[in-house]
This record gives C-alpha cells, sequence and structure tokens, in this order.
C-alpha cells in the first residue's frame, strides 16, 4: 500500500498500462536520459566488497531515494506527469507498460470493517431495515444500537430486542449507516470464532469514492486523481480474496478506505470520469500497485518480491522530483546500534552493500567480532526503519593516535571515509563545533587526518547531520632533562611555558619509579632540581593541568664512572 496511507492517509496501488501517444514519448525518452545521467543504477552481480575492521568504531550514514515499495505507479510522479500536461491513460501506460485500459461491468465489493469485537455500535439518522438469515425484514427506527452476539435487537417498533438469525443485513433508508465511520451500502453483521464481524456491501464505483481521497491528496491534478482512480479500481479486482465472507480489507492489507466523511468532490469527480476503466493485461485485471515516491526510477517487482511481472518492471520517472521524499537522509547509526537493531551477534564493525537490476539494494553484509552476517533489503528496511530499498551506506570512523602527542607535535588520526562526499574534520570548541577543513580519503577510502593541537583536544568526522563518535587526542606538555653538570642538580625546560607548575624528579627502582626531588617551573619555562645524584635511570614528570595531560621527558642515564 501507499505511503501517505500511513500519513494522512492518502496514498495507494498502481496500475498498468496505457500507450503514450507517439508525440509524447521522445519528451519521456529525454526525461529519462536526464535522470539516469544524476542517479545511475549500479549493475547487478558487482563485485562484492571486502569487509574488514575499521580502525575505529564505525558510524554508517544512510542516505536514500523515495518512499515505498517502489514498484508500480509512483504517486508523486504520476502527478508531476499530470502538471507536465500528460493524461491519465498517458500516465498509467508509462508506469504499467504492456497493459490496457478495459471497461468492466459494475460490481459490488465487500469491505471487512470489523472483526473479533464484544460489541459494536451501528447507527443512522434515518430510519433503516435489518434482514435476517431467515429473508425476514424488519424496520429499525433510527438511532444508534449496541449488538452483542447475541444479536438482539429491538425491531418493528417492539421495545423489546428480539434474537436475530444471524448473518444479518442492515439496510439504509433515507441516510447512511454508520459504524464508528458513515459508509454507503449495507452492513452486513455477523459471527466468527464467537465474536462479532462487521462487512460493508458496497458498490465498486461508490467503494472507491472513499478510497481514493484516503490514497492520494484530493487538491492534486485531475488527471493524476484519474490516474489514482483507475488503480485503485484494478487493484481492488485484482486483489480480492478468492474465498470467504470478504473481499477487502479497509487498510493498507488492500486499500485505506474511510467511507463518506473522507469523500471529496475532487475524487469522486476522478472515479465518475473514469467509470468502470481497470487497466488488463492479457485480458485480466492487472494488480496495479502505487507507492508514494520512486526516487527517479521505479523497481521491478522481480527485484522486490523476487517473482517476474511483465508489467511491473523498472521504468524511469523523471517528474517525481516533486516529492519532499525524493531523496532522504542522513540516517546515522553507530556500528553498536546497527548490531542491536540487526541482532548481528555484536557491534557492526564494516558494512557492504550489493544492488539489484533496479539500482535498489538486494542485500547487505556487515561484519562483527562472530564474522559476516548477509539481511536482505526488505528487512533492513523495516528493521531500520527505512523509507525505501534505494539508499547506500557510507562508512564513517576517525581514530586516534594511540598515545598522547607531545605539545608542538603533530598527530595522524587514522579513519574510513566510504560512500560519502563533503565529509569535513571539526574540533570542539567549548559545546560547538568548529569545520577545520575538508577530508580527502584515498581510493581505499582510508584517511590519515593530520592535527596539531595546542592542548587535549576532540575531534570528529561530519557529513551533512551526521556524524563519528569523538576522537580525544590527549596533548602532554614537552619536557626535556639536560645531561647534569655537577652530582647535586638535574635541569631541564618544560613547553609550553607555564610558571610555577610543579615538576617530579623520578628515579627507576625496579619496576617503579619514584619521585626524589620536587622543582617548579620558572617564567622562562627552566626548571632546576637540587638533588644528590646516585648511578641510575633518572627522568622528569609534569601534570600541569590546563588542557594538559602528564608527561615525562626522556630517560637519562645517570653514571659516576
Amino acid at each position: 500500500m501507499s505511503l501517505f496511507a500511513s500519513l494522512v492517509p492518502v496514498l495507494g496501488i498502481g496500475p498498468p498500462r496505457l500507450r503514450a501517444s507517439p508525440m509524447r514519448r521522445p519528451l519521456a525518452l529525454l526525461a529519462a536520459v536526464a535522470v539516469f545521467a544524476t542517479v545511475p543504477a549500479a549493475a547487478p552481480g558487482s563485485a562484492q566488497q571486502t569487509l574488514a575492521p575499521l580502525p575505529a568504531a564505525a558510524t554508517f550514514v544512510i542516505n536514500g531515494r523515495g518512499w515505498g515499495h517502489g514498484v508500480g505507479m509512483s504517486q508523486y510522479g504520476a502527478y508531476g506527469y499530470a502538471q507536465h500536461g500528460y493524461t491519465y491513460q498517458e500516465i498509467l501506460a508509462h508506469y504499467f507498460p504492456g497493459t490496457d485500459l478495459t471497461t468492466v461491468p459494475k460490481s459490488r465489493v465487500r469491505v471487512l470493517l470489523a472483526v473479533n469485537a464484544a460489541k459494536l455500535k451501528i447507527s443512522s439518522a434515518a430510519d433503516f431495515t435489518v434482514k435476517d438469515a431467515n429473508g425476514v425484514t424488519h424496520q429499525v427506527a433510527a438511532g444508534t444500537y449496541t449488538l452483542t452476539p447475541a444479536l438482539k435487537l429491538a425491531v418493528d417498533g417492539a421495545q423489546k430486542p428480539v434474537a436475530l438469525a444471524q448473518p444479518v443485513l442492515f439496510q439504509p433508508g433515507a441516510a447512511p449507516l454508520a459504524l464508528a465511520r458513515r459508509y454507503r451500502g449495507s452492513i452486513q453483521v455477523d459471527l466468527s470464532n464467537g465474536k462479532l464481524r462487521a462487512i460493508n456491501v458496497v458498490g465498486l464505483e461508490q467503494y472507491l469514492y472513499g478510497v481514493v481521497p484516503s490514497e492520494m491528496p484530493f487538491q492534486w491534478s485531475p488527471q493524476a486523481l484519474d490516474a489514482q482512480a483507475v488503480a485503485a479500481r484494478s487493484y481492488a479486482l485484482a486483489t480480492r480474496r478468492p474465498t470467504g465472507a470478504f473481499d477487502l480489507y479497509p487498510d493498507t492489507r488492500s486499500q485505506v478506505y474511510l467511507g463518506i466523511d473522507h469523500e471529496k468532490p475532487t475524487t469522486t469527480a476522478a472515479v465518475d470520469a473514469t467509470s468502470g476503466q481497470v487497466v488488463t493485461y492479457d485480458g485480466a485485471v492487472a494488480t496495479t500497485y502505487f507507492f508514494s515516491t520512486s526516487g527517479g526510477k521505479t523497481a521491478s517487482a522481480q527485484d522486490v518480491w523476487g517473482k517476474a511481472v511483465p508489467y511491473l518492471v523498472s521504468v524511469p520517472d523523471p517528474y517525481d522530483s516533486i516529492s519532499p521524499y525524493h531523496t532522504w537522509g542522513p540516517v546515522a547509526l553507530t556500528g553498536a546500534k546497527l548490531g542491536r537493531l540487526l541482532h548481528a551477534g555484536g557491534a557492526v564493525t564494516d558494512a557492504a552493500t550489493t544492488l539489484n537490476s533496479s539500482g535498489r539494494v538486494a542485500t547487505m553484509n556487515v561484519l562483527t567480532a562472530h564474522g559476516e552476517k548477509s539481511f536482505d533489503a526488505n528487512t533492513l528496511r523495516s528493521v531500520l526503519g527505512l523509507r525505501s530499498t534505494w539508499f547506500k551506506v557510507g562508512t564513517l570512523a576517525l581514530g586516534t593516535p594511540g598515545a598522547a602527542v607531545s605539545y608542538g607535535s603533530a598527530a595522524q588520526l587514522p579513519g574510513v571515509v566510504r560512500g560519502l562526499a563533503d565529509v569535513s574534520l571539526q574540533q570542539r570548541n567549548g559545546t560547538a563545533w568548529q569545520t577545520v577543513g575538508a577530508v580527502s580519503p584515498a581510493k581505499d577510502g582510508t584517511i590519515a587526518v593530520s592535527v596539531k593541537p595546542t592542548a587535549t583536544s576532540y575531534y570528529r568526522l561530519s557529513v551533512g547531520k551526521a556524524a563519528t563518535a569523538v576522537a580525544r587526542v590527549p596533548v602532554a606538555p614537552l619536557v626535556r632533562l639536560t645531561p647534569p653538570r655537577t652530582q647535586t642538580d638535574l635541569r631541564g625546560t618544560v613547553r609550553p611555558i607555564l610558571p610555577g607548575v610543579a615538576v617530579a624528579i623520578q628515579l627507576e627502582q625496579g619496576s617503579k619509579w619514584v619521585t626524589v626531588a620536587h622543582t617548579t617551573l620558572t617564567t622562562s619555562g627552566t626548571f632546576d632540581a637540587q638533588l644528590q645524584l646516585a648511578d641510575g635511570t633518572y627522568r622528569a614528570r609534569v601534570a600541569p593541568g590546563h588542557g594538559l595531560v602528564a608527561g615525562v621527558s626522556s630517560i637519562l642515564q645517570v653514571s659516576s664512572s
């Protein structure tokens, strides 16, 4: 079913083909060339990327196109075609190649309204009737009545309710019947597994009055609404349940059907203007799927559901660009979160997709500490909450140097940038992030970013609203010891200059460093520690704060020989 059904509700399922006039075809083909120039589809069976653990915790950035399953008629695309002067016949012909338009006789459909109900309230503003299973018709006064599985109802002017043999068929009088909503036609009530079930028995055209505005915005162009009306009519007939008490569901399991109160004059006019018209293929009514937004190209049924249907093939959709869902993203997921959502057995450390012939994702392979796992696109769309299966997975990872950086020195931050453009390195300044510069990965996606912080700093890679986890780069003071000139002092320097900061002189004793003298830095950044030197290994240690971690000098070997 369509995307709009889950939003407003406003959309539905699609159509088959009609023949576009020859003078229209060149324009459609030129538009298609423009679309494919900007949205290339990867060839199926392309080489699978080899997965390997990334140098740091990964962030996976998903950007995509379209909304819905992608098969059949893109509703925004149909709207775009209508805006460009195409008729509904041409619109249907484009999205359902190889089909024809045929007029069928009027018919009725049975729509399930309620099931497993303990009670139902049926009402009407005018007197109405009810026919029981024995064929006896009873008069019912206007009003609201509560039904229970006993099916007792006050009829024919009697005050005391009587039990009616089920199924019972309520038929309207001068006003429609209501069951939570007002509906055209009759309402049948019976028992299923001891609970109440209600079914609306209504003419197909009257049913469509309540469907089309529930599946497409009623303000759209008449030709788009006409295309939707034919698609909805075709879909209803093609997908009726072959057996059972009812034909259709009132929701996205069939099509969204919201009754009289949701009807609009524009959509009613579309149903009337196309009365009885359906899309057919080889003489049979086609299953005319439709959906919200393609992203520039529809998908084939073979790619999405694994079943080839001659008229449900991938076609260019150049005017779908008017949709606010033509492109979407980014959706950023840490490797840990992606692993949890997929139940992959741990944090995802790398991921790669394979594409089908429609240019959409067929599968995604992920790597965790426990090995590789593969997920099909429909599972990914459902579990990750994606709008479609037309998406790309970009990878961002930024590592740290692994040790503190000495003041004044540069550090190399390893990382990976794959499948993403315009990635920048950002540095935190207080609570805000400032862009340091653009990042250009090598052909294999690896990066080595050079930074030269003057204090412990925090970095991340950013693209749009997505960013990696924070990479902390600790900075330590640069501490140097100079060879002693006497046996009673040790001198050295510290950068940056932090007058008054404590300096500890330490002697290695076994596996420990023991502080044997203290001093402080001068205003020139030097220190002079007074102590009696003995043979051994010394170092100076400074823990200054001021955004710096503790730093130590290189070791100094002291020998009296």
